[in-house]
């Protein structure tokens, strides 16, 4: 039973018997388990109220109320929560209304330890299994490869650094930077170091979205809050409970929604739109913005006092011209990436191609490069990417300085190598560019082997 043991549930027991509930309990705990033990529905509403539970043991005959007519209204306040029905009065109708009502499982007294050891395993399970879907939602979304934060820069092994110190704790973390200069990815990498990485790491991204569903978004929504909204839906912040809630450009979300996340960064409370019940959860937050937030609060844009509570620690990402010693391996990684997605073998920069990326000024960072390299490997035919696989405005500057050029002191062989490929990438086909030539195309197809075009 070492993965209970590693992983700690929160646990409640729901039965009218004080031996059930001390026994139980105490089997839990051994297990590696938080419990909380109470006698009534009403009792552990309550406790709900208080914090969200993983597993729920729920007896069917809670004095005059039935356990059945519960199921409901605790998934209500906790959809995440695991709901396994115990009774002594086992009959098979009774466990087929606990499963229509949402039990996840039915157990009939009298149980072994060895039984309440294989739920507890079970529920560990489904739990993981739920959080490897969030994630994989997550990065599905993204559509970039994931970019490592090894570095030779010495301004990010600075951020590298307090990134990780700061990983280990649980204040809000705010990382700052232009478009593109991997906020995402140190978010990720920080949760995934820290003591939450076994719990899920949830986008919002907050330009996205209206202010309303913004706030459905964050905090879920009860049925009828809004049109369209059907039924009760937790939201992200349910979604990450015990992991990390990373905000995505949070300088873009309105003033109104802004005092509703101060209020859950300060006190771990929310309410879902629509609801006034107010409810808890235990995440870390980090947020992330391209914004001048300083300015924005003296415009009077974005509350002072988030922005402090945000940025409990400050994170500054460098755009990539100020690491100018990242680019080629960024380049090189991001070509491994897509050779193997486009099932070719990896291409290589030529001289001048490694030139003209390292002389561009990368106004996109790191999202902007990666672009750069998808476009080459896609259009580029040869084994050897030149610097013409970029668009004009990347390689204009070494393509005028180092292209050979008629009239020029280049061989006869270097300004043919430089004419195939211009007509060669320029046209629609082999036999359009075979025509402008002027040569059939077996012959264009030699000097193509020849020039690795």
């Amino acid at each position: 039973m070492e993965q209970a043991r590693t992983i700690s549930l929160r646990i409640l027991v729901i039965d009218d018997e004080k031996n059930i509930r001390t026994t139980l309990s105490l089997c839990l705990e051994q297990l590696g388990c938080q419990v909380t033990a109470v006698p009534s529905a009403q009792s552990a509403l309550n406790a709900l109220a208080e914090q969200p539970y993983d597993l729920a043991f729920l007896d069917i005959r809670l004095g005059e109320l039935s356990g059945l007519d519960l199921i409901p209204k605790l998934l209500a306040d906790c959809p995440n929560l695991l709901v396994v029905v115990i009774t002594a009065y086992a009959t098979i109708d009774s466990a087929v209304q606990a499963i229509k009502r949402g039990a996840a499982d039915y157990l009939p007294k009298p149980f072994t330890p060895a039984q309440i050891r294989q739920v507890v395993e079970q529920c560990i399970k489904q739990r993981n299994l739920r959080r490897q879907v969030i994630e994989l939602e997550s990065r599905l979304r993204e559509s970039a490869p994931e970019v490592d934060l090894e570095s030779d820069s010495p301004k990010i092994r600075a951020v590298l650094d307090i990134a990780t110190r700061a990983a280990v704790s649980d204040v809000p973390v705010l990382l700052r930077g232009e478009s593109g200069t991997g906020k995402t990815v140190l978010a990720r990498t920080m949760h995934s170091v820290s003591q939450r990485s076994g719990h899920p790491f949830v986008v919002v991204n907050c330009p996205t979205l209206s202010e309303e569903l913004l706030a459905s978004e964050l905090f879920g929504h009860s049925r009828g809050a809004f049109t369209g909204a059907v039924r009760d839906q937790p939201g992200r912040v349910e979604a990450a409970e015990g992991g990390t809630l990373f905000l995505d450009e949070i300088g873009e979300i309105a003033p109104a929604l802004q005092a509703k996340l101060l209020r859950f960064l300060e006190g771990k409370e929310f309410e879902r739109l629509g609801e006034n019940k107010t409810r808890k959860a235990d995440v870390r937050t980090i947020a992330a913005t391209n914004r001048d937030l300083d300015e924005h609060v003296r415009k009077g844009l974005f509350r002072e006092d988030l922005l402090y509570r945000l940025n409990v620690i400050d994170l500054q990402l460098p755009p990539l011209r100020e690491r100018p010693e990242d680019i080629l391996r960024l380049a090189r990684r991001f070509l491994l990436f897509f050779a193997k997605s486009a099932r070719r073998r990896p291409q290589e920069l030529s001289e001048a191609a490694e030139d003209a990326l390292r002389s561009y000024s990368w106004p996109g960072n790191i999202r902007q490069l990666k672009n750069a390299i998808e476009r080459a490997v896609i259009l580029w035919p040869a084994q050897v990417i030149g610097p013409e696989a970029f668009p004009a405005h990347i390689s204009a500057r070494v393509r005028s300085v180092e292209s050979p050029q008629v009239g020029g002191d280049f061989s006869l062989e270097d300004i043919e190598r430089e004419h195939i490929a211009r007509v060669v990438t320029r046209s629609a086909t082999l036999e359009d560019a075979s025509a402008v030539l002027g040569i059939d195309a077996s012959t264009l197809w030699r000097k193509r082997k020849k020039y690795e075009i």
